[in-house]
């Protein structure tokens, strides 16, 4: 008896476990996001970038090595009186020598480096900035379509419940056959509803999985959040504040500024000259001074300056600090006008969505209820209710319509600050 009940109890478990397996949790907005910035294949790889950048800093503030010489001289050909001591008159000379950089040009290489690493974390900014928009518009996307699902659904499940009635008013001869297949005719419409909503949850689905460079099931994949408008909005002043003050292209244009300008103070430190700076021991066994068998010396070799060969890196510098000057004011200029636009079209959005939840809706319903009320009590006809009940799945899908404009313009006007000012 213990070891049927220890049974059941193991297949009980493994039932469960198998049911929470294949049902997976709706995924947040937060989730869905996380789950980006760590699986998605183009934001991954961009940010190797950033680890190349850091790699090329310890390139660039490396020090020349020394270099070792080691000559030899006086080895005999050949002998003068028959006999050949190749080795007796020769001196070793080993020698070491290294160039002094001067004009502090490791630590510019190392300044230039660091200011490319900062390009490069700006520039990464920016491309999650851009996918992460287009992230929230499939999110978005397929909130909205769930939506629609849910409305198309309902709308046929009341029309259904309808036909019910219709159907048992026709076998009571309340109704004619024409007004009952009119109505069956109707329910084409909902059914047709249904099915392209499904299809469009599909692909919003498909596209945030690829996305998320997931290869879960459809059917197990499901996100949850909140489809509806806030009505409160920042001034479109500190909007533009904010952007200016965080937008990670504007932020990679400043950025490149400060870079040509320490490129431009490089190109003058490397059109300075670095002396090289050399010392040697010598052991000469043939020289005739007993005290110079051993000797040693050092030397400083510089380069004479005659000619500047770096004139055309130092124009070419200084030129491209104010090009890069020009760009900082075109970026600063496509942030105020991204912010601009995004707030015009999320300001008349909610113009447009105020009226439907304070009016609009609550109207279409009691239009729709009413007509029923009367068209079943032979007060309307047919055509009242199916116009009513027409212009009801208008006004509801129209809602979720602008709904889903409304949070896809605050997605645009997210991206165009650089950070979420409208959750």
């Amino acid at each position: 008896m213990n070891q049927t009940l220890w049974r059941y109890s193991v297949l009980f478990l493994l039932f469960g476990c198998g049911l929470e397996a294949g049902a997976q949790q709706a995924l947040t907005w937060e989730q869905v996001r996380n789950r980006f910035e760590t699986n998605n294949p183009t934001l991954v790889a961009d940010k190797i970038n950033i680890d190349e950048s850091r790699a090329e800093e310890i390139t660039a503030f490396l020090r020349p090595n020394p270099t070792f010489t080691l000559s030899a001289d006086g080895t005999q050909i050949a002998p003068d009186r028959g006999e050949w001591k190749p080795f007796a008159g020769t001196f070793e000379t080993p020698s070491l020598s290294y160039l002094h950089e001067r004009q502090h040009k490791r630590e510019l290489r190392l300044e230039s480096a660091k200011m490319a690493t900062l390009i490069a974390e700006s520039n990464h900014a920016d491309l999650e900035r851009t996918l992460i928009f287009n992230l929230r518009n499939a999110f978005v996307s397929t909130l909205q379509a769930k939506a629609v699902l849910q409305l198309a659904k309902d709308n046929l499940a009341y029309y259904d419940r309808l036909l019910d009635i219709s159907r048992n008013r026709f076998q009571a001869g309340d109704i004619a056959q024409i007004d009952l297949d009119r109505l069956e005719l109707q329910r084409v419409q909902y059914e047709s509803d249904v099915q392209t909503a499904v299809v469009n949850l599909r692909t919003s689905k498909i596209q945030l999985l690829t996305l998320l460079n997931d290869r879960t099931p459809i059917e197990q994949f499901d996100v949850a959040g909140t489809f509806d408008f806030n009505d409160q909005l920042l001034s479109q002043d500190e909007v533009r504040k904010i952007a200016l003050d965080t937008r990670p292209d504007l932020k990679a244009a400043v950025e490149a500024i400060d870079k040509s300008q320490t490129d431009h103070r490089l190109a003058i430190a490397n059109g300075s000259t670095d002396p090289t700076f050399s010392a040697w021991y010598t052991h000469n066994s043939s020289n005739n001074n007993p005290f110079g068998i051993n000797t040693i010396g050092v030397s400083v070799s510089i380069p004479l300056r005659i000619f500047d060969r770096n004139q055309g890196e130092k124009l070419r510098t200084q030129l491209d600090i104010t090009r890069n000057e020009r760009l900082r004011d075109a970026a600063e200029v496509a942030v105020l006008s991204d912010v601009d636009s995004g707030y015009a079209t999320l300001e008349s959005d909610l113009t447009l969505l105020r009226p439907y939840k304070a009016k609009y809706l609550a109207q279409s319903v009691r239009v729709r209820d009413t007509i029923l009320f009367s068209y079943q009590h032979g007060g309307a006809a047919l055509l009242d209710f199916l116009n009513a009940e027409a212009e009801y799945r208008s006004v509801q899908l129209n809602y979720l319509n602008l709904v889903g404009s409304y949070l896809t313009a605050a997605a645009q006007l997210n991206q165009a600050v650089g950070r979420e000012v409208i959750q």
